[in-house]
């Protein structure tokens, strides 16, 4: 089941139901969150209470998209009740990265951080089930008032020096009330990235991960596929500035989803009842490793077919939040 939530005309939210160029309404719900919450108290699947409650009036899904009225397929009604984080160094990467890998294999201390958390990954990121793997290396990127909707651009603050895109899989999560997290499914995502600030050194990676991101704009339930093959490119002036091949899926990855999760919500702050989690799992597709620059007006656009429409952004400069010595005292 593909669902989305996306705004009438007046603003009133609805979610609905992704049928065959439709989005059907789902009776009498105004949210994903509020949704899986009543699924977990009645003992069922989200798919379940979907079908309990039923679907009513259809909507034109391409008007939707094209009017920007598709929201993002997971929130809060409090941005500061949303984390987004997300894992890197997941997937295997390009060859070379592997053959650089393999080429220092019997000498550890001589790689870089990088390469010595990946050969981590890919010795001990698939344990065994019930077993806890290496972690990964993670990080966190920001609460709900960072999320772009589908169809939005995504703000360029003054201080950024690249505006990249990072195509992955996210998964999907709210924390039930017995303080468990419950995975909803999982979305197409942007998480948009400063590759320039993080390659000066790489103790700026938390720094460069302070951005917006998008996901979206369909949720889809259920477990993600053992390989997925989309496309990440990116439209300037309506041409094809470059495009490339994105893979995803365990069968392309050095950890499992299980041990990611895992070393998610292992720690007790991310377990707080009603909160939402939105995690990116990595990539290993960039525009960025290809030499290109990008620049307000540009359009990214990533798609899986097996997620639905495709997940479409543009860049916007933005407004400086904060200036150099502007700080108010009491």
């Amino acid at each position: 089941m593909h669902l989305v939530q996306f705004e009438l005309t007046n603003g009133e939210r609805r979610v609905g139901v992704v049928d065959n160029g439709l989005i059907r309404e789902v009776q009498g719900a105004r949210c994903v969150r509020d949704l899986a919450l009543a699924a977990i108290e009645a003992g069922g699947s989200l798919e379940q209470q979907v079908q309990t409650l039923g679907l009513g009036i259809s909507h034109d899904y391409a008007e939707l998209l094209s009017t920007r009225r598709i929201l993002p397929p997971l929130d809060h009604p409090d941005p500061a009740h949303l984390l987004v984080s997300g894992t890197g160094l997941t997937h295997l990467g390009s060859a070379s990265a592997r053959d650089k890998m393999h080429q220092q294999a019997g000498d550890e201390a001589a790689m870089t951080d990088t390469m010595r958390i990946f050969k981590w990954g890919v010795e001990g990121g698939k344990p065994a089930a019930g077993q806890a793997g290496v972690q990964p290396e993670w990080f966190y990127k920001g609460d709900g008032s960072i999320v772009v909707r589908p169809g939005e651009a995504f703000p360029l603050p003054p201080f950024a020096e690249d505006a990249g895109e990072e195509p992955e899989m996210a998964g999907l999560y709210v924390i039930g009330h017995d303080g468990k997290p419950y995975r909803l499914g999982f979305a197409v995502g942007n998480e948009f990235s400063d590759h320039v600030m993080e390659r000066k050194n790489y103790l700026y990676l938390a720094h460069s991960k302070l951005r917006s991101c998008s996901y979206g704009p369909e949720l889809r339930t259920g477990e993600l596929p053992q390989h997925l093959a989309g496309s990440s490119r990116i439209l300037r002036d309506g041409e094809v500035l470059w495009q490339n091949e994105f893979l995803s899926g365990e069968a392309n990855m050095c950890h499992s989803l299980a041990n990611l999760e895992y070393h998610h919500f292992k720690y007790r702050q991310f377990l707080r009842p009603g909160d939402v989690h939105i995690h990116f799992f990595g990539t290993a597709t960039l525009s960025f490793a290809d030499g290109i620059r990008t620049q307000p007006g540009d359009v990214f656009e990533i798609s899986q077919a097996e997620f639905g429409a495709p997940l479409v952004n543009g860049i916007a400069p933005a407004a400086a939040a904060f200036q150099p010595d502007s700080i108010g005292t009491l």
